[in-house]
């Protein structure tokens, strides 16, 4: 009974027709890490529905470089170019964001409301859940401040505000969690806004922390109706973020969408490794906000690229007038994160399925031979997390682009959900050579998450019909 949305692939678009290509960024990882679930756990193929390339491409880090001392602004533009591997005729272009990092000392104050799920759908997962909370609460400091709301067929303040430093009261709350009745999520929500305003912190970090398996059950639980809850709520200076446990009735589908309108992040735990990443190592990135309604604009340049496809992000991408329009939502990214966007290009001249569709155009003429060293142009606008208009990131695209570990690994994984995917443009590229280039584009690995990859792609392999 898991809910997936229905995802329609990005088709190519003609650049004499379509010239700008604009998308909301997405900093999400749940989709990859649920899918481990499936192929690790349950040696199954997962729905096609559940796989989201840019959330499997963004869960891994890539070496885009720092934002430079004293620079205007606080992220960086990386953009890499190379043969797509799927179609050697073809070109990929990497486009790279880099938020800059910055020491937790330095970041404002936190005001945590936990929102934990302990409806019966949860039992099993209450363990994992409270293992995920005491890595966070080890991270709080005294100035910092957390709270918890549990919400099932009734809602309960387990802990009211209490400063970070107090972690013997903390980790008591943890652990008097327990499961019991339906699940009255609407409610829930209700209450840790209520809760997250009580305790506001100017010009801090003010979010809810939501933790379910997204099976709403008990009062308000379609779709709409809680997605209007949150985007009602973020102009109050309250994000939500979400993390989804469990299996067998994970609702994906709601929980992507009110983390994308709490202007928050959805990540999946599906084990203590998980919450680590998102809870430890990745929590400034995770629960710190640096940028927000960060949009993407690419224009290519006619004389070089015919066609291009987003890869992924089917449900992020904007209208054109959409980039400069600020009261638009978009995506958020946090202190430290890294966001990847790939394109797959048909060089200008060559044949190919979208040109073939369209008649030629009697007005659009193009100056051939006008510029020829660049071929897109990336823009990025930006607000500061306390500002309502945004600011503008401009970066050139040359036609000579150093291809490095970063566009070969990015690659590798959007090769892997293409197959999961069972995309028409996957080409012949094989398990096998999916496997190669990601144990070429390996580097330095700490952590093992890219041996993980490479192990899920074996796997995927021996478990493909």
């Amino acid at each position: 009974q898991e809910r997936y949305a229905h995802i329609q692939e990005n088709d190519y678009k003609l650049v004499t027709s379509s010239p700008l290509s604009t998308l909301a960024i997405d900093v999400d990882t749940a989709s990859y890490s649920n899918i481990v679930r499936m192929i690790e756990d349950e040696d199954r193929m997962p729905p096609e529905g559940s796989v989201r390339i840019e959330e499997m491409i963004n869960y891994f880090s890539y070496d885009y470089q720092q934002p430079k001392a004293g620079a205007e602004h606080p992220f960086s533009i990386t953009t890499e170019l190379r043969a797509a591997p799927w179609n050697s005729e073809h070109q990929l272009m990497l486009v790279g964001l880099q938020a800059k990092k910055i020491a937790k000392s330095q970041l404002p104050a936190s005001n945590f409301v936990v929102l934990v799920d302990v409806s019966g759908s949860m039992e099993g997962e209450l363990p994992l859940v409270k293992q995920s909370l005491k890595l966070l609460a080890k991270g709080l400091e005294a100035r910092d401040r957390i709270s918890i709301v549990s919400y099932a067929t009734n809602i309960g303040v387990v802990l009211e505000p209490t400063k970070g430093n107090d972690h013997e009261g903390i980790i008591r709350a943890i652990d008097s969690l327990q499961s019991y009745g339906g699940t009255d999520g609407a409610s829930g929500i209700d209450a840790a806004y209520a809760l997250a305003k009580k305790d506001f912190i100017e010009d801090g970090n003010n979010r809810i922390l939501m933790m379910t398996d997204g099976d709403f059950n008990v009062g308000r639980t379609s779709e709409s109706e809680m997605v209007s809850i949150v985007e009602a709520e973020r102009e109050n200076g309250v994000y939500l973020s979400i993390v989804g446990f469990g299996y067998g009735n994970l609702n994906d589908q709601t929980m992507e969408q009110m983390a994308d309108k709490g202007n928050g992040n959805y990540s999946y735990v599906n084990d203590i490794l998980d919450a680590k990443k998102v809870f430890d190592s990745e929590m400034t990135g995770t629960l710190y906000t640096l940028g927000k309604d960060v949009k993407f604009q690419v224009e290519f340049n006619p004389n070089l690229v015919g066609s291009y496809r987003l890869i992924g992000y089917e449900n992020r991408r904007l209208n054109a007038e959409d980039f400069n329009d600020d009261t638009k939502d978009a995506g958020e990214i946090g202190v430290g994160h890294s966001v990847t966007a790939l394109y797959e290009l048909i060089p200008a001249g060559t044949e190919d399925n979208a040109s073939a569709k369209v008649d030629g155009l009697e007005y659009q003429k193009l100056s051939k031979g006008s510029n020829t060293t660049q071929i897109a142009t990336v823009k990025m606008r930006y607000k500061e997390p306390d500002q309502s208009v945004s600011k503008l990131m401009i970066h050139k695209v040359n036609n000579q682009e150093l291809v490095s570990k970063n566009i070969n690994f990015a690659s590798a994984v959007a090769a892997f959900g293409m197959k999961l995917r069972d995309s028409k443009y996957q080409g012949d590229f094989s398990y096998e050579q999916i496997i190669n280039l990601a144990k070429s584009a390996k580097g330095i690995d700490d952590e093992g998450y890219r041996a993980g990859f490479i192990k899920l792609v074996q796997k995927s392999a021996l478990l493909q019909p």
